[in-house]
């Protein structure tokens, strides 16, 4: 049994399908990651896992229950950080656990925090507040966060995106890491075929929309830890990308239809205020059709 399936999932917003027949089986252990155009319907996928939309058909169940709603067996990582500005880093993670695990003992939970902000490499900043921290360092905090909680699956919504090219390769390293570390089932949505390679057991391209659906899935059998500057010279790496891209560009957004209307102008003109005033003093635009023409013979 998965530990995660969606079976014949549909969602629409405003009468118009926006994912279509989805069917998705992830094991407990894997790190999948679902890659696909912008606005194709990834974060509205991953908001379902997440129960924070309803499918409008299928089904989304976790451990063979249906998820009805929100809970700290998911934990989330935002593509913009969710973080509380008036708390510290060691505060904003405290925050989860104490939710998670109000049972504990203060010194527990606290230990706990501590534990998953040295993880992420952020004990230093402890006692910072998000605006003194890099977006970098910002989204290591939601990283810790949600490990804290110490969920079954981690849903991670394009959580390198904001970041500068340097920085994300260093959070996409750090992630690896950590994944290597916990073996934590992970979901991850991106635009990046590169970046689902180098960090996923397995990646599934994701159609266009509207009605977008699901691809096969590419295994990615490449040897852990992978070397980003070694990839791009591997046999398999290029095959897999090039499967991968090869799908995505045939199912890609439709080409826009071309229509031609006929245009037809109302018959008004804008008044020339030159001209003396019309007679009884109006003021409305002349129209066209009230011009008169006269041919006047002089002798």
């Amino acid at each position: 049994m998965p530990l995660l399936e969606l079976k014949a999932v549909t969602k629409g917003f405003g009468g118009q399908n926006v994912l279509s027949d989805i069917h998705l089986n992830i094991e407990d252990g894997e790190f999948v990651a679902i890659v696909g155009y912008s606005g194709a319907g990834k974060t509205t996928l991953i908001s379902m896992i997440a129960g924070l939309q309803k499918p409008d058909s299928g089904t989304v169940k976790l451990n063979d229950k249906i998820i009805t709603g929100p809970g700290p067996d998911r934990g989330v990582i935002f593509q913009n950080y969710s973080l509380l500005p008036w708390l510290t880093v060691f505060e904003n993670v405290m925050l989860a656990v104490d939710q998670v695990f109000s049972s504990w003992p203060v010194e527990k939970r606290r230990a706990q925090a501590d534990k998953f902000i040295e993880m992420v490499n952020l004990k230093p900043a402890r006692e910072k507040l998000p605006r003194d921290l890099s977006g970098g360092m910002r989204q290591r905090v939601s990283v810790a966060r949600a490990l804290a909680m110490d969920p079954q699956i981690l849903l991670l919504d394009e959580p390198f995106s904001a970041l500068d090219a340097l920085t994300r390769a260093n959070l996409q390293d750090e992630l690896s890491r950590i994944w290597n570390d916990t073996r934590k089932t992970c979901v991850m949505i991106t635009n990046d075929v590169d970046e689902g390679i180098l960090l996923a057991d397995r990646i599934i391209p994701l159609s266009a929309g509207p009605g977008a659906t699901l691809g096969p899935a590419v295994p990615v059998n490449l040897e852990r830890p992978r070397d980003r500057r070694a990839m791009n010279s591997n046999a398999a790496f290029q095959s897999i990308r090039a499967g991968v891209m090869d799908w995505l560009l045939s199912h890609g957004p439709q080409k826009p239809v071309s229509l031609t209307k006929r245009l037809v102008l109302p018959d008004i003109e804008p008044e020339d205020l030159n001209l003396p005033r019309h007679p009884g003093g109006r003021k409305t635009p002349i129209r066209r059709s009230e011009i008169k023409r006269e041919t006047v013979e002089i002798s």
